[in-house]
């Protein structure tokens, strides 16, 4: 069969890969003496590779995950000693398929964000996870107006899709009642069948500056920690630190 009628085939069949590499490949067939089984693998390698690049790329785009903070300009010498111990294994990704949460709390500028942004990408990168990163306001005002325009059940479908999704300072966060309704109904729709990820300069002690009532305070906290790995970012601010090594 002539390498054009198969890519019209590999067209329909929506293999574009194999349809763009079918002549390329045919032709090293041919002049190395390839079985057909070598092509058929070759071909197929070439389309896998390909969809692999596109769905990470998706991915990548649909996590608005910030384009700075990645794992190679992370600077793991100034992580805690807990958090430089436990990254290999949450590299991993295991904790995402047991849908547990992460939890890390620090004051402003220890790295907080970045870890949190860093692990991210590589979970998506490493293990082709549905990686959202949002701040904590943003994603409780997207929740407040879908469901003043009766569409919550709809808006939370739509995250639901993303297996570890990073609410970032969620300390920040100072919420009317409705508004904390909302955080508190998407912290409980996610628990126990999807990841968390929460950044915070407030310790749980201090929460009910954002959840207001300390039994709503209390049953959040009990549904974030259950089945959770909690991280202490302590020490000297890191953007304090970068700017005396610049002399700024």
């Amino acid at each position: 069969m002539p390498a054009e009628s198969l890519e019209i085939m590999f067209r329909e069949f929506c293999l574009p890969t194999m349809a763009a590499r079918c002549a390329e490949m045919m032709q090293s067939a041919e002049a190395q003496n390839w079985g057909y089984r070598k092509l058929l693998l070759q071909l197929c390698e070439a389309e896998a590779a390909d969809r692999r690049e596109r769905r990470q790329q998706r991915l990548l785009r649909e996590s608005k995950l910030p384009s700075g903070k990645t794992l190679g300009n992370l600077e793991e010498g100034q992580l805690p000693a807990k958090a430089r111990r436990q990254l290999p294994t949450l590299l991993e990704g295991g904790f995402v398929e047991r849908a547990e949460n992460l939890l890390v709390f620090g004051l402003p500028g220890r790295g907080k964000t970045h870890f949190l942004c860093a692990l991210g990408r590589e979970l998506v990168l490493r293990r082709g996870c549905a990686v959202y990163f949002t701040p904590t306001f943003k994603l409780v005002q997207q929740l407040l107006a879908a469901k003043k325009e009766l569409r919550l059940d709809s808006a939370l479908k739509k995250l639901d899709r993303f297996e570890a999704i990073i609410l970032d300072d969620l300390g920040y966060v100072q919420q009317s009642r409705e508004e904390m309704e909302v955080l508190f109904t998407f912290l409980a729709e996610r628990y126990e069948r999807r990841s968390v990820l929460v950044s915070s300069n407030l310790v749980f002690s201090k929460w009910d500056q954002i959840f207001k009532d300390p039994m709503t305070t209390m049953a959040a906290v009990d549904r974030l920690v259950h089945h959770a790995i909690i991280l202490e970012f302590d020490g000297e601010s890191m953007r304090v630190s970068r700017k005396e090594k610049g002399g700024g």
